[in-house]
């Protein structure tokens, strides 16, 4: 039992379950896909000994104590109920809804994420990005909003295929600010204009839209993010250059008295 506490065995058999699940992914023949899937299975009833091991030896208390063991924990439990798919032959209800667990399995992926080299750091950086821009975050939010509200009532009755309702406006305007579609939107209203002074109107509005939100509000919403997540790795920096300093220092002052 104590094979699964070695992480290398758990990283091998979470490649593997990676490896078995993107192939049964493609249209192979039945036979191979139920024994892939036969497979999967297996691997989840490895994860769940794996668990409990981990529960037996850590014990509870620090076994949840960890973000990863509790992350675990969770796909794990998200794993389990497709497992009670062999059960359906022998009760006479209807289990077969417990069928859409199996496409939950993907999620056992994410597992391999606690191998890559200062993920922990990584989180945290992420984090502390989130904190940083989560203002700007929702000014952006309100300013696609708020130009999709707006879109939708002038255009809805030209161009209902992209702003037929505020939602659908919304997400139009959302793919301008990314510079999807940015023309072809516009072009497929233009169509429908005869005045050359409304087409010049409605070029322009998109030009703004496309310059307020894709150049300038992407763009600073990125460089926002970017540089919070940087800042994790630039205070780290400076406390190594000041205990340097603080070292250097100390050997001066050793020298002079010597």
């Amino acid at each position: 039992m104590r094979l699964f506490l070695n992480q290398k065995f758990v990283f091998a058999l979470i490649v593997l379950n990676i490896i078995v699940i993107f192939i049964n992914g493609y249209d192979i023949d039945s036979q191979s896909a139920k024994w892939l899937l036969y497979f999967d299975d297996v691997i989840t009833l490895a994860f769940l000994v794996e668990m409990l091991v981990k529960l037996n030896f850590l014990g509870s208390k620090k076994y949840f104590g960890s973000r990863w063991n509790l992350f675990d924990f969770v796909l794990v439990l998200i794993s389990i109920p497709s497992l009670f798919y062999y059960l359906l032959p022998f009760f006479h209800f209807d289990l077969s809804f417990l069928l859409v667990f199996r496409v939950l399995r993907v999620f056992k992926f994410f597992r391999f994420f606690r191998f890559v080299p200062q993920i922990d750091k990584i989180i945290i950086g992420v984090q502390k990005a989130l904190k940083a821009s989560v203002i700007i975050l929702f000014a952006f939010l309100v300013f696609n909003l708020t130009l999709g509200i707006l879109s939708n009532y002038l255009f809805r009755s030209l161009s209902p295929e992209h702003f037929g309702d505020p939602l659908l406006s919304i997400y139009s305007i959302f793919k301008i600010f990314t510079i999807e579609g940015w023309y072809e939107i516009p072009e497929s209203i233009i169509e429908t204009v005869e005045s050359k002074l409304l087409s010049f109107a409605v070029k322009s509005y998109f030009i703004f839209i496309l310059l307020g939100g894709g150049v300038f509000g992407l763009s600073l919403v990125n460089s926002i993010f970017v540089d919070a997540m940087i800042s994790e790795s630039n205070d780290d920096i400076s406390k190594d250059v000041n205990e340097i300093k603080v070292k250097l220092d100390l050997l001066l002052k050793q020298q002079q008295n010597n």
